[in-house]
């Protein structure tokens, strides 16, 4: 089963976020960078990890790579939902990754959808989609060059701002992919449930490690704030996302991730060896 990958204003600051956090991170102490240890979220073994526990809430599935032809309109108000990460029809991402493959591959066989992808942003509509787009998609996602262009934009919006934010918060992995699992599903900007305002709430109550606080503490006030943004929508109420993965390894005191893991989402277990 799909489950919902953002709630529909993530998209309403997102090319702000992409280029801005990019520059300069929302917090960034001069001792950030010497409290974290070596290994981050961004080494391969640990990214891949990553990957597949997204892909667990997301797919329902550690088969992350096969989702780069996945797509479908699940019913959310969002349009299409699609690819590894769920780009949206509806709120802008996969006009801007398809805007991506664009450049690097002109006359690609979704160009041909740029103007519906413009007219359908904001909204659930398919019109100037169908019947080809799901098609189309499917047939691009067989091109190295789409698959990369969706890896690209994964990390340029989600992936790469969170890891920025974890290590700049003295973070280890296990924070860090706390942060890339609130950014896939909230979004940034402005509005409550945005990840930066998710941590905002958690901030009220501990202090990170870069602020001397303690780790673990601090992860559990971000996860309580997380758990808080997600049961304000009805579509995201189902939170063993959190409670049944991230606070299972929390409790164990796994804060770089090491495998073996063991979790469920949505009532289905998972592990890696």
């Amino acid at each position: 089963m799909r489950h919902l990958s953002a709630p529909a204003t993530r998209r309403t600051v997102l090319a702000l976020f992409g280029t801005a956090l990019a520059a300069t991170p929302l917090l960034n102490p001069p001792h950030a960078t010497a409290s974290v240890r070596a290994i981050g979220l961004d080494d391969p073994t640990k990214k891949e990890i990553a990957m597949r526990l997204v892909s667990s809430a997301e797919n329902s599935s550690l088969d992350w790579k096969a989702q780069y032809q996945y797509i479908e309109d699940i019913g959310d108000g969002r349009g299409y939902t699609a690819g590894i990460i769920g780009f949206c029809s509806g709120t802008g991402d996969m006009l801007d990754l398809v805007e991506l493959y664009t450049d690097r591959k002109p006359g690609n066989v979704l160009a041909k959808y740029l103007p519906a992808l413009r007219e359908v942003d904001g909204s659930d509509s398919h019109d100037g989609l169908d019947p080809g787009f799901p098609g189309d998609w499917r047939r691009a996602a067989r091109d190295a060059g789409f698959r990369r262009a969706q890896d690209d934009e994964r990390d340029r919006v989600y992936f790469d701002p969170a890891v920025r934010q974890g290590k700049a918060d003295g973070l280890r992995v296990l924070g860090q992919f706390a942060y890339y699992d609130a950014i896939v599903m909230h979004g940034d900007g402005g509005d409550p449930l945005s990840f930066r305002n998710i941590r905002k709430r958690a901030l009220w109550t501990a202090k990170p490690p870069a602020q001397g606080g303690d780790e673990v503490t601090y992860l559990n006030a971000f996860l309580d704030a997380r758990v808080w943004a997600m049961k304000q929508e009805e579509a995201h109420s189902d939170t063993s996302r959190v409670d049944m993965a991230q606070r299972v390894f929390l409790r164990g005191r796994n804060l770089d991730l090491n495998p073996p893991l063991d979790w469920k989402v949505y009532g289905d277990s998972y592990h890696i060896g």
